[in-house]
């Protein structure tokens, strides 16, 4: 098989949530420690820092990788969903695996996998354990896929858990409450070793406290440490961080969002230098000042083109919503366009509720199964005073947009990680 065959075999050979969503979830690690056991642990052979959360695990992942790196570590990366191609799922100093490794991958262990049905996670988490390993990783960022407690890189034992942040998303999995979601979450928080925790509510801090006392664990909450003190934006559309520890800390990444993941990184610093690692101030403002070129994050408020300015930004459910509506309230424009498409298992009307009903909007869908029908979020956005026309794909939606637009206008594209993914394909 060649790469993309291959690619064609895992998707169609083991569910992936990415297309099918809730079918594509498999409950408990029976599989998981099979496939471990069987490429003989290869987690153990590298250091790992784990990531969950509902929102800000990619920006914090990335940041903490380029960190890293920066500092000498050879760094493994494990995120997911990929936005363009599945190998930005595995990446070692920023660099993607290879594609021969992927198809060598699957030619060489589908005879031991096949029996076992694994899902799309469960096989790509075993791949990109075994790649860290091969590549004799220093340390691995690993990024929860969903939940925490019954997710497959939970068989990990980090020298740092980071919990970003709580609300609602998955809920058919995680449960309904926030109490309920944080408990999933806080799984992976393990015996003895530190956790952040960079947000809470009243509902999810007792959880977390609960939890980090039943195991030992040392927690530290980064919002009440307080080492981010204030930021503003250049005239570079910089973000600037004035913070205990560091003054006038230059991060890459845009959006309001980053002021709650910068909060949590500089506690996370502090941990990882108690644990033992080693980089100096100009390792983290280099990771800071250029975690995309280091890692290849993509999709958080991304700015790709100006007069008119088009942004996208995969944030996708209630929490990251609201930071993305607060940020156009900062813009300046003549009119605002909204490209939007969303999944079917979002809460939907809780999203288009927060939208503001002043913006010409473009109701289209994602190249995957889960989309929902852009006619039918036209006619949900209408209960909530949306108003626009709808368009099959991301690629024409952009067009009648950019068409109607005049050079101080403001176009943004989002409500999904693939609207973006898909934007990105045709844009990069």
């Amino acid at each position: 098989m060649n790469y993309e065959e291959t690619l064609d075999y895992l998707y169609n050979s083991a569910p992936l949530f990415q297309h099918i969503g809730k079918d594509a979830y498999k409950a408990g690690l029976e599989n998981t420690y099979l496939l471990d056991e069987y490429f003989n642990h290869p987690h153990r052979q590298f250091r790992t820092i784990h990531i969950a959360g509902t929102n800000g695990k990619g920006s914090c992942s990335h940041t903490l990788a380029a960190i890293l790196q920066s500092a000498g570590y050879k760094t493994g990366l494990y995120t997911s969903p990929h936005l363009i191609d599945f190998r930005e799922r595995i990446r070692v100093d920023g660099i993607p695996a290879s594609k021969e490794y992927v198809i060598d991958f699957v030619e060489k262990h589908r005879t031991f996998f096949e029996p076992l049905h694994p899902s799309f996670f469960e096989l790509t988490t075993a791949m990109a354990f075994h790649y860290f390993a091969r590549e004799q990783v220093d340390v691995a960022i690993i990024e929860v896929g969903l939940g925490g407690r019954m997710d497959c890189t939970n068989i990990i034992r980090p020298d740092l858990c980071i919990i970003t942040n709580i609300s609602f998303d998955h809920v058919q999995f995680l449960g309904n409450t926030l109490e309920k979601i944080a408990g999933e979450k806080a799984g992976i928080i393990k015996e003895n070793i530190p956790v952040v925790i960079g947000e809470t509510t009243p509902e999810t801090k007792p959880v977390f406290m609960a939890r980090a006392k039943e195991v030992n664990a040392p927690i530290y909450f980064a919002e009440e440490e307080q080492l981010l003190q204030t930021s503003c934006i250049d005239e570079e559309g910089k973000q600037i961080y004035q913070t205990v520890d560091y003054a006038n800390l230059e991060g890459e990444l845009g959006g309001l969002c980053q002021l709650k993941n910068t909060q949590t990184l500089l506690s996370a610093i502090r941990r990882l230098k108690q644990t033992g690692y080693q980089f100096t101030e100009e390792n983290i403002r280099k990771g800071f000042s250029q975690v995309c070129e280091l890692t290849g994050l993509m999709g958080r408020w991304q700015k790709l083109e100006h007069k008119p300015t088009l942004i996208c930004d995969t944030g996708h459910n209630v929490g990251g919503i609201s930071y993305i509506v607060e940020q156009l309230r900062h813009q300046k424009y003549e009119q605002l366009h909204i490209v939007i498409g969303m999944v079917n298992d979002k809460d939907i009307s809780g999203v288009l509720a927060m939208l503001p009903q002043d913006a010409m909007y473009y109701f289209t869908k994602a190249s995957v199964k889960r989309a929902l029908p852009e006619k039918e979020l036209q006619d949900l956005a209408l209960q909530s005073g949306l108003h626009g026309n709808t368009y099959p794909d991301v690629k024409t939606a952009i067009a009648a947009a950019k068409e109607k637009a005049n050079k101080n206008d403001f176009i943004f594209v989002g409500g999904s990680s693939f609207i973006v993914a898909d934007l990105l394909k045709f844009h990069v």
